[in-house]
């Protein structure tokens, strides 16, 4: 490994961004035998890692020691207590686990990898259409580009001088607001919120498509409720007219004439790609109106000697796709391999209490792809795994296509549930009918379990069943 701008010959491969798509791609480029640059600026490792899965799951973790604790009157004879006795330890505590999983998951492994030297430097491309770095032409015979994304700023008058956090900012507050205005109810504006709450902050959260609106709508409205019982204020607008800070509080004014204060307002309305800046049109690579590099199915750009892949393509924005996806332009480049990028079985977490968790098409997306339908919705007071933890919180659903029975997909919300999803993913995977699933094993007071049990909804009543039946 080396941090160089001397380069004696062309590298057969330059990757631009050095977070998880782009590790990925240098070392499976670096194992196929290519001699790899990979360029980066800043801190080595991402989003994921530095600013949000890690950092993000780490504080969900810590504040559901206090809501179970607050849970715990669900037991008889049971009493419990937590409480916040130092924010700024824990905040501290999470940032030694991102610094630990940096150096271990990044910075220790390029070492291992002799082919592979780390540029540091802006990477651009000239008006040619040739890839600088710093200004400088860097020699390189092809490019993947994996720059990563960046949180979105919406487009309402005032929020740029209100002070607005984002998701980067609110995950490194050292001290907790009293009250915070959360500004989308996506998968990040959920986490954010209910983590916020827990930790005492009085939480409003306002959307304008409502809770994970691309969630199956059962899901949507159970944790709706959910985050209410928790007392987050939840507040559905038609959209945003302005943001304006008065001394230590800000106000949010809706076009519908809604308004709504806090002594923080923080931005969790997605996320956009980095892509602007690398001057893509000069080389011939297209984007589409949100940013995103396009690519067709190998990951290839419109420019035949690039890639790209990963949050800066605007698909399928999780760490585990960047990594799967830069997998393959990397083998694609350099290799003259022809893998297609597949996401029909993509497992999606949202890290909520309960958590939600989904793969395949949804009820909506199987109608309007031409299936005729049929769908199974279990409630978690059905599963005896919640019920022995008196949590029934959550629900499961499967859809499946009415002749053929084969599933098509299902989604999960259940305390524990993300863990549950991958036996759905194999489900999809393996073709299995919705008969196939509700005859598989099960270990019994498992939330897995569920799986079963919705599958046997679809022609039983599962009521009827004793405990392991079926």
């Amino acid at each position: 490994m080396s941090d160089t701008h001397t380069h004696k010959s062309a590298y057969d491969l330059a990757v631009v961004g050095a977070g998880s798509a782009g590790f990925s791609a240098a070392i499976t480029a670096a194992e196929a035998g290519a001699r790899v640059a990979l360029i980066g600026t800043g801190t080595l490792g991402g989003t994921c890692v530095n600013t949000g899965c890690v950092p993000s799951k780490a504080l969900i973790r810590a504040v559901e020691g206090l809501h179970q604790a607050r849970a715990a009157r669900r037991f008889e004879g049971i009493a419990a207590e937590a409480r916040i006795t130092d924010w700024a330890a824990t905040m501290a505590q999470k940032q030694e686990l991102v610094q630990e999983m940096r150096a271990a998951k990044y910075a220790d492994v390029l070492p291992r990898h002799e082919n592979i030297d780390y540029i540091a430097g802006r990477a651009r491309f000239d008006d040619e259409g040739r890839l600088t770095v710093d200004g400088a032409a860097f020699p390189t015979r092809k490019i993947v580009l994996a720059t990563g994304s960046r949180p979105h700023v919406p487009t309402i008058p005032g929020i740029e001088e209100s002070k607005a956090l984002d998701s980067t900012v609110a995950l490194e507050m050292t001290a907790l607001p009293a009250s915070l205005l959360v500004l989308g109810a996506g998968y990040i504006g959920v986490e954010l919120a209910q983590l916020f709450a827990r930790a005492g902050v009085a939480v409003t959260l306002v959307s304008r498509r409502g809770v994970l609106p691309e969630a199956e709508p059962e899901v949507s409205e159970a944790l709706k409720h959910y985050l209410s019982d928790e007392g987050i204020r939840l507040a559905r607008v038609s959209g945003y007219e302005r943001v304006e800070r008065n001394g230590n509080a800000v106000r949010l004014t809706a076009t519908d004439g809604q308004s709504f204060e806090a002594e923080r307002l923080l931005r969790a309305t997605g996320r956009v790609p980095n892509s602007d800046g690398l001057n893509l049109g000069a080389a011939g690579i297209e984007t589409d109106a949100r940013g995103g590099i396009v690519t067709d199915a190998q990951m290839r750009t419109a420019n035949p000697t690039v890639w790209a892949a990963g949050d800066v393509t605007g698909r399928d924005q999780f760490v585990y796709m960047a990594a799967y996806g830069a997998k393959l332009a990397a083998r694609n480049a350099v290799a003259d391999e022809a893998r297609s990028y597949d996401n029909a079985t993509m497992p999606w977490v949202v890290f909520s209490d309960p958590q939600v968790a989904g793969v395949g098409l949804s009820e909506a997306q199987a109608r309007a792809a031409g299936h005729d339908v049929v769908t199974s919705v279990l409630p978690l007071d059905a599963v005896p795994r919640a019920l022995a933890a008196r949590d029934t919180r959550g629900l499961i659903k499967l859809v499946a296509e009415a002749r053929s029975k084969r599933l098509l997909g299902a989604q999960i919300l259940a305390p524990e549930g993300a863990d549950s999803i991958q036996t759905a993913v194999m489900a999809l995977k393996a073709g299995l009918t919705y008969e196939e699933l509700g005859e598989t094993i099960m270990p019994y007071l498992t939330t897995v379990e569920g799986l079963k049990l919705a599958a046997q909804t679809f022609e039983k009543d599962v009521a009827a069943l004793s405990c392991c039946a079926g």
